[in-house]
C-alpha cells in the first residue's frame, strides 16, 4: 500500500530539512535529495513500527499548503 503526504523542505545553513505536516515528522540532509529521502526512510519506519492508534492519533489528513501576504514593518 502507498500513501501520498506532503514533504516541505527548507535550506537550513548549510543543509536542508524536510517535514512531513501530516505527521510531524521531520529528517534531514546535505541536500534536497537527501533530505526528501532521509524523509521517507522515517515515515516508512514510522510506519513500520507505529501501532493502528498511534498512527490514527498522528495523522492529519486534510494539510493545505498555501502563501499569504502579510504586512512587515
Amino acid at each position: 500500500m502507498h500513501k501520498q503526504l506532503t514533504a516541505l523542505i527548507e535550506r537550513e545553513g548549510n543543509g536542508y530539512v524536510s517535514l512531513c505536516p501530516e505527521l510531524d515528522i521531520a529528517s534531514q540532509g546535505d541536500t534536497i535529495e537527501e533530505a526528501r529521502e532521509n524523509l521517507r526512510e522515517a515515515l516508512e519506519l514510522f510506519f513500520e513500527t507505529a501501532s493502528p492508534e498511534e498512527i490514527q492519533t498522528r495523522l492529519h489528513e486534510e494539510v493545505y499548503v498555501t502563501r499569504l501576504e502579510v504586512a512587515v514593518g
